[in-house]
């Protein structure tokens, strides 16, 4: 349902008036922008009038790509342009689910062999839509990297749909150093030209204070870690856990053309086994791919590893360095504190850095840091 008492600006300045959210100059600002992107949309109508006076799409406003590192609003501010936004026409996705849906009707609309897609899935996604509304858009993969700009320049410019995203990463910073990127490169121009590039780098991250101080590391493993761990994933998520069964999975793509199975994937944060990620053949490769996708990291099911269990160390140990390099958060269920975790066998005393690395990662001074490596 659509709340339009007063509009984005206004809900935002009651909700600081009443204590509910800190004064923040950036929040601020961006929240000024897309009240206009409002105004705009509403001013324009809702789809199909001016098709029904003119036979075309109306000219798509001006979009807003809101950027940051976690936890600086980028999300809640989302939820209140799209809660306020009084026009039916509206959707609001996660991103990966988004492409999925993308993908599926590629596949449907090259069965009829009538030419290039495209055209028809933008039209398609357009119906009855003039604004769509992304959370923590990033491109991990070539598959998607290949389509986006054409895709994306189909609805802005020939269906006039207006797009809102956030994303953890500036718009030149999105598929860096991905394969065949110089595919990529005209829809960061696209960004550019049609939408107005809001950056959210304030000094507080207001997610990580909703930790409430929830610690980083919990053994011994049990129910009692496992809880901890989950009620961090809801609270850096804004997830609610009644809904938990419904937390969207990921295939996240991985050198080699392969992919990893990512059993809880949401706004940047990613749930794994330690088996999945150390028990089976994994490299640098691997690991960089979900430092790269993620800014938190979730591992459960840490075993304390003897010496028969040398290389899921050393793969654990690879996995680490992936995380710390990029400042990746990391919430983890183990059965021991890091400097116990690997005592002896091969590459034991080389261990000794990852649990210096894995005492560092809990502190604040590391949480702070924003996602990315220096």
């Amino acid at each position: 349902m659509t709340d339009a008492s007063g509009g984005m600006l206004a809900e935002y300045n009651r909700l600081v008036a009443a204590g509910e959210l800190r004064p923040d100059p950036e929040q601020a600002s961006a929240a000024a922008r897309l009240d206009r992107l409002q105004r705009d949309l509403v001013a324009g109508g809702e789809p199909g009038f001016v098709a029904r006076l003119f036979g075309k799409s109306p000219k798509a406003p001006e979009g807003v790509y809101m950027w940051g590192g976690v936890g600086r609003g980028k999300s809640m501010l989302m939820d209140l342009f799209h809660r306020t936004l009084a026009l039916e026409a509206k959707r609001r996705a996660h991103f990966h689910e988004f492409m999925a849906e993308v993908h599926d009707r590629l596949r449907t609309a090259r069965k009829k062999e009538q030419g290039d897609p495209i055209p028809e899935v933008a039209a398609g996604i357009a119906d009855n839509v003039r604004c769509l509304a992304f959370d923590e858009m990033v491109i991990n993969n070539s598959a998607d990297a290949m389509i986006m700009s054409r895709l994306f320049r189909a609805l802005i410019v020939d269906e006039g749909v207006a797009v809102v995203t956030t994303s953890n990463r500036p718009p030149n910073d999105l598929y860096k150093n991905g394969l065949n990127r110089e595919h990529f490169l005209p829809f960061i121009e696209l960004i550019g030209n049609r939408l107005d590039v809001v950056p959210l780098n304030g000094p507080v991250d207001y997610r990580l204070e909703r930790l409430g101080g929830i610690d980083a590391w919990h053994t011994p493993l049990g129910d009692a870690a496992t809880a901890q761990v989950r009620e961090a994933f809801f609270r850096l998520t804004d997830y609610s856990p009644e809904d938990a069964d419904n937390v969207p999975s990921e295939e996240l793509a991985v050198p080699g053309g392969r992919t990893l199975h990512v059993p809880r994937s949401l706004k940047g944060v990613g749930v794994f086994s330690f088996k999945r990620l150390c028990g089976e053949p994994r490299g640098a490769a691997d690991y960089l791919a979900i430092a790269h996708a993620y800014h938190t990291v979730i591992i459960v099911g840490i075993p304390q590893m003897d010496r028969d269990m040398r290389n899921e160390a050393a793969r654990f140990v690879t996995l680490i360095d992936a995380l710390y390099e990029n400042h990746v958060k990391l919430f983890a269920t183990a059965d021991a504190e890091p400097e116990d975790l690997y005592l002896s066998g091969d590459g034991s005393f080389e261990f000794e850095r990852t649990a210096s690395r894995l005492m560092e990662m809990q502190s604040a001074e590391y949480l702070a840091l924003g996602h990315g490596a220096d």
